[in-house]
């Protein structure tokens, strides 16, 4: 019987988790849009933020399956994974840096220095850069802690391990309610100063309190084959997407060119948002998948699966976010709608954080497959009833209700995940499954942005009803792909 890990484990192996979690959960909803808002037109503002979203993932998504690989051949007596933790936060410090600087070059942004050469305003350009390089360092750190649970948590304990990571990961969104006051009076710098500490405090506690065996020896194989399969893969997925927005695109001006009617365009290119988002998905991490594990992909269908359920999800639950403020402004024409955005993602925690713990244990017990299944529902419910919503109660319950699923989601398909990667190459195939994390902003956000953009042009706000109505059913899809995953042997009784 493997010992049983005491309550400080589980926190000391997830801590560094709740500072990755504290970035995303103020720079995607709030700090991004911002500044976004701060630097571009604002009828352009949806598609220059999934720009941002979308060159910052796409680099997320090559760094953190080759830092994954990296951290699995390490042989530091530090350990394999602490390493990389400690590097990449200290470069997370000075990168968040650049993103600050980038509100120096506001009133300079419309003088064409770069306009002339990039196109884009200055303040734009540095704001990329800044995000960019922070998705290269935060990622290089997160491809060596999604090891940890694997390396260190026996089989049997893996479901509450992972429920503390999820709660670790939520926990930031009580924290970010005091964060968009600071953000709707512009004291970017001290809200990114606080970002800087979480990072280093929970850098140190893993550093610290976390024990690693050293590997004893490198392993021989070389990693130019796999390395060269992560460019392909990322490539792959990125390409395809672009794609998918080109094809939207095209559709929306032909239609819009031949004097369409509003219902037309709405069911007509609604779908066709549809099935670019749903498509693109599949397409992309099926070919990706492929080139990024090898021949050992028809062995792993099940885990390829769980890569498409789970980025089918994510890139619904994280696009409702990222476009939660400008829908504050835009369809409630609230003034502090960055407050109001941390005030929901708060209320939202009340339901995430406890349906994360009883999901985590309860996974243990009766299965991941069938509370999965339950989240896609209940979390598609959720947005349903947003496409109502023109007033805050009625807009929290949507929240909360959205909340739910994903705090059952995020406790179990985790699990799930760890379950499904071989251990020998955890590292590499949990590195792999960032093609659900950063294909998810890819994805959901790439291709959303723009038809939020098309969809307002024609009227005011209902680019946003279109784009979450798409989310709620990309949300129904991933809960038909994860009926049909078949799960190892010895969780066979979980359905």
């Amino acid at each position: 019987m493997s010992p049983k890990m005491k309550w400080y484990d589980y926190l000391a192996i997830n801590s560094y988790w709740l500072g990755i979690n504290t970035t995303s959960a103020v720079m995607t909803p709030v700090l991004l849009p911002y500044l976004v808002l701060l630097f571009m037109p604002p009828e352009q503002k949806n598609t220059s933020l999934a720009t941002v979203r979308v060159i910052g993932l796409s680099v997320a998504m090559l760094i953190q399956p080759l830092a994954g690989m990296l951290s699995d051949r390490n042989t530091s007596r530090w350990g394999r994974r602490r390493p990389y933790i400690m590097g990449g936060a200290l470069f997370n410090v000075l990168f968040l840096g650049i993103i600050g600087a980038s509100t120096l070059f506001v009133d300079s942004s419309m003088d064409g220095f770069f306009g002339s050469t990039l196109g884009i305003p200055t303040a734009f350009f540095v704001l990329i850069l800044g995000y960019v390089l922070l998705q290269v360092s935060s990622n290089f750190a997160q491809g060596a802690v999604q090891g940890l649970i694997p390396d260190l948590v026996p089989d049997n304990q893996r479901g509450r391990a992972s429920g503390v990571k999820a709660v670790l990961e939520l926990l930031p969104a009580f924290l970010v309610v005091f964060i968009g006051p600071l953000v709707d009076s512009g004291k970017i710098w001290l809200t990114l100063a606080i970002i800087m500490i979480g990072f280093l405090v929970t850098m140190l506690t893993t550093v610290l309190f976390v024990h690693e065996e050293p590997l004893q020896e490198k392993p021989k194989t070389s990693m130019r084959e796999p390395a060269l399969r992560m460019v392909a893969l990322t490539v792959i997925f990125v390409l395809v997407s672009q794609l998918a927005v080109f094809a939207v695109k095209s559709a929306g001006t032909l239609l819009s060119g031949k004097g369409a009617s509003l219902g037309v365009q709405v069911a007509l290119v609604g779908l066709a948002g549809l099935f670019a988002m749903a498509g693109s998905i599949f397409v992309g991490v099926y070919f990706g998948a492929r080139v990024g594990i090898g021949q050992e992909a028809r062995e792993q269908r099940p885990f390829i699966l769980w890569v498409v359920n789970r980025l089918l999800f994510l890139s619904s639950v994280g696009s409702i976010q990222g476009f939660a403020q400008y829908y504050m402004s835009d369809v409630l024409q609230l003034e502090n709608a960055a407050t109001m955005t941390t005030t929901l993602l708060a209320v939202v925690a009340l339901f995430l954080m406890p349906a994360a713990i009883f999901g985590g244990t309860l996974a243990d017990k009766i299965g991941r497959k069938r509370l999965i299944e339950v989240a896609g529902l209940v979390a598609a419910l959720g947005t349903f009833i947003l496409l109502f919503a023109r007033n805050i109660p009625l807009v929290m319950i949507s929240g909360c209700i959205i909340g739910l699923g994903a705090g059952l989601f995020m406790a179990t398909n985790w699990a799930l995940g760890t379950d499904l990667a071989p251990k020998k190459d955890a590292g590499r195939y949990l590195g792999i499954s960032n093609l659900a994390g950063a294909g998810a902003g890819i994805v959901g956000t790439g291709i959303g942005g723009p038809m939020a953009d098309f969809f307002n042009a024609l009227q005011p706000g209902l680019g946003y009803i279109i784009i979450f109505a798409i989310y709620g059913g990309l949300f129904v899809i991933s809960t038909l792909v994860i009926h049909r995953i078949k799960v190892p042997e010895f969780h066979a009784a979980e359905g």
